[in-house]
């Protein structure tokens, strides 16, 4: 086992509360640390786990967990917890783990999950499209795609995502989520392999040469998976091809980091908006 082989990598440091009189990782924690990346494996899916196997009609389901413990684990460690799909069968999948510190493999690990129905936990066939989302994965496919395009063609998509960040769980009132401003942008949603639309952003017309993005929204199970980074990108691409300049945004004062990392800089002090704290940010392009 390799931690090359694993293109689901979670990264993790030991807590005080995980080392046990030996002061090492407690034998039990680390199936913790393999749940815990189980998330991020949805998340490189672009599946927000709960809407998707509602979707689906089902549940994954703990079949059985297996550990074999090569090294230990202590405090203050940083260790890379990764995850595969081996194989997909009826309706069990069966799951690699291995948990490393640098180069030295801790522990390894399989897991069967079955897929079942919800309310019965009785076994059901794997859905053609999650089969096809573990394998895709696995074969380094695109798990969620970009579109583009004008307001009456991906308003209902955009608004689903727009309104459970920015209004459920922002808070914004919905008088003032939607301007004059969508009927003139350019949209992007990022959808999944089920046709979820996961995330979405706009592009205004250019004044003097300048682009401005906005609204920015990623659906929340799929934070930190680099999403919001690919919806950028596609905004970024956009004003590019139309000559524009340079390109600007007000982002919150939380997601400064994530734009910072895309290349922008802050050019204004803090400043409230919506009720948020907020920056100006510009990069030329």
């Amino acid at each position: 086992m390799q931690r090359r082989d694993f293109r689901c990598i979670h990264r993790l440091r030991v807590r005080w509360a995980e080392v046990d009189m030996q002061k090492v990782v407690f034998n039990a924690h680390y199936l913790a640390y393999i749940d815990i990346a189980m998330m991020d494996y949805w998340r490189a899916l672009a599946l927000p786990y709960e809407s998707g196997m509602a979707l689906l009609g089902g549940e994954m389901f703990v079949k059985k967990a297996t550990l074999e413990y090569h090294a230990s684990a202590r405090l203050d460690d940083v260790l890379d917890v990764g995850l595969r799909c081996l194989r997909v069968g009826n309706s069990s999948v069966l799951l690699q783990a291995g948990i490393w510190r640098g180069d030295v493999l801790l522990v390894s690990g399989e897991l069967v999950y079955v897929f079942a129905d919800t309310a019965t936990q009785t076994a059901r066939t794997v859905p053609p499209a999650l089969r096809a989302m573990f394998e895709g994965f696995e074969a380094g496919a695109a798990m969620a795609e970009v579109r583009t395009g004008d307001w009456a063609t991906l308003a209902q998509d955009a608004m689903q995502v727009r309104t459970a960040v920015f209004v459920q769980e922002q808070g914004i009132s919905p008088d003032i989520e939607i301007d004059a401003f969508d009927a003139v942008a350019v949209h992007a949603v990022l959808y999944n392999r089920l046709g979820q639309s996961v995330a979405t952003g706009r592009l205004l017309p250019a004044t003097e040469g300048s682009g401005r993005v906005g609204r920015m929204a990623v659906a929340r199970p799929l934070r930190s998976a680099r999403w919001g980074r690919l919806l950028l990108d596609t905004l970024i691409d956009a004003a590019r091809a139309r000559g524009d300049a340079r390109i600007e945004l007000h982002a919150q004062c939380s997601a400064q980091a994530f734009y910072a990392r895309a290349g922008f800089a802050v050019c204004s002090a803090p400043f409230e908006e919506a009720g948020i704290a907020h920056v100006s940010m510009e990069r030329a392009l």
